[in-house]
């Protein structure tokens, strides 16, 4: 640091220098530097951004599209027919292991119907789907084995395969206009929910039976290697619908999805993912849009979700996994989205106990009788983990049924969720919000008393139609700043 000797400098510039001084350091104290509680304390020695969507757009400039070869391979120059009952399995596999061997390119699908078993993408290769394009997933459930090294609600394990699958893949597109149909439903995989909206019947297995998600549990509770955790056939824990896992620049644009049989876009320790005008369309259990976990980089744009849950859910691993992994989820943009039936629109958790950071969202709106919340944050102390710099700016929500704004740290599902993680959430921003039906709360927060929720804001917010508008407990004083909720004023 430079010093400056006053002696050097005559009294008048003396006493400029002097108030300049005083008001800088005026100024650096309004920026203090944001700091982590959490059992681990994550770093971020950054002062915020007087703009901190200028670091979004730093974001977006710095994830490299994947790049292609300038060659084609069509599916039907190797034998593919596309009349939806012909098992094109063996011919995909081949066009792409073609295309990879090549130096990649482009697999190029036509109009038509092509059944097939799941499709496993190699480094190089853009999957791309024309007008007209539909790939139909089988429905029998032996198709997906052998076992994969994949996911299930935020716990490792060896399961059916993926739908869509790449593992330690890099360079990898999926696009066009085509759709993928997982043909999922209540007579094969959805049923597995145990819920009998879903097929379910008293007395078939399902994924809480003491085989299924109990076993995994322990099994990630006593640290069991990931090959050990063998599920697949005779399990009921169903497949992810495209998992890029340990991949590196990724892109999924223009293409639509629909009738997933659980989680639907689901990158998982991966980074420099685009997603880009793509369309989800299933209303399945556990029907997420789009989950980002463990992952770095991701830039979500122009899309489209009507969903069976959550639209976008930004996750980190489970209890103990997430604490072994310990990648946090962080770098996130969304832009120009479109949510409209799912439980929440921005969800944050439940699985995140890496934790999560520096997600950006703008441009977006929300609107269905049928969703739930528009911005979610959802953890307990099993989960522990940290969500920090959370920014919403300019969202236009037409109807939400519970809150616009929910923060739980007291989240439960299955059995018992207490611990002893606690959870931290610092730093949550909505900026030019406008609701016209904002149901049941505006603002719901539910926070720890050993460790409240800190930093959050509501500026030039504006909700309408709400029963309660604002319910706070365990957390430090929200700030309002030109807000309204019933049109009163909020300070």
């Amino acid at each position: 640091m430079t010093r400056i000797s006053l002696s050097n400098i005559g009294k008048i510039d003396q006493v400029f220098l002097l108030c300049a001084l005083f008001l800088g350091s005026i100024l650096a104290g309004c920026n203090n530097e944001r700091q982590k509680t959490n059992e681990e304390q994550p770093e971020n020695n950054e002062q915020p951004m007087a703009d901190p969507f200028a670091e979004a757009d730093k974001i977006i400039s710095s994830i490299p599209a994947p790049h292609f070869a300038d060659t084609s391979f069509n599916i039907m120059d190797y034998g593919a027919i596309g009349d939806g009952s012909f098992d094109n399995s063996e011919v995909l596999a081949k066009v792409i292991k073609s295309c990879f061997e090549a130096g990649g390119g482009k697999v190029v699908v036509p109009e038509g119907k092509f059944l097939t078993g799941p499709i496993h993408l190699r480094s190089n290769v853009n999957l791309h789907l024309e007008s007209g394009a539909v790939i139909l997933f089988t429905t029998d459930q032996k198709a997906y084995l052998p076992v994969v090294h994949t996911s299930y609600e935020g716990i490792e394990l060896m399961n059916y395969s993926p739908l869509i699958y790449a593992y330690k893949q890099k360079n990898i597109a999926i696009t066009g206009q085509g759709t993928f149909d997982g043909q999922a439903g209540n007579n094969n995989w959805w049923r597995w929910c145990g819920k009998d909206v879903y097929g379910y019947r008293e007395g078939t297995p399902k994924q809480q039976d003491e085989h299924n998600l109990p076993r995994l549990w322990k099994m990630s509770e006593d640290n069991v290697p990931v090959a050990l955790r063998v599920f697949g056939e005779g399990h009921q824990l169903r497949p992810s619908f495209f998992q890029p896992f340990e991949c590196e620049r990724i892109q999924v644009q223009g293409v639509t999805f629909t009738n997933a049989p659980f989680w639907v876009l689901h990158p998982i320790k991966s980074r420099d993912i685009i997603i880009d005008g793509v369309t989800i369309i299933s209303h399945g259990p556990n029907n997420d849009g789009c989950d980002p976990e463990y992952s770095k980089n991701v830039y979500i744009a122009n899309c489209t979700f009507d969903t069976g849950d959550d639209c976008i859910a930004i996750k980190s691993g489970r209890n103990w996994e997430g604490r072994r992994v310990n990648i946090p989820s962080e770098n996130i943009v969304i832009e120009n989205c479109k949510m409209k039936d799912g439980h929440g629109g921005v969800v944050m958790g439940s699985e995140m106990s890496a934790g999560i950071k520096n997600v950006y969202v703008r441009n977006c709106s929300m609107d269905s009788p049928n969703l739930d919340r528009a911005f979610r944050i959802k953890t307990n102390t099993l989960r522990g983990g940290f969500v920090e710099n959370v920014y919403f700016r300019n969202i236009k929500i037409g109807q939400v049924k519970e809150a616009v704004l929910k923060i739980n740290t007291h989240y439960g599902t299955y059995a018992n969720q207490e611990g002893e993680f606690m959870p931290y959430i610092k730093g949550i921003h909505l900026e030019d919000i406008y609701v016209e039906d904002g149901g049941k709360y505006g603002v719901l927060i539910n926070g720890r008393e050993a460790n409240p929720v800190k930093d959050v804001s509501l500026t030039n917010v504006h909700i309408q139609k709400v029963t309660e508008p604002v319910s706070v407990e365990n957390s430090d004083p929200v700030q309002f700043i030109n807000t309204t909720i019933n049109g009163t004023k909020y300070e």
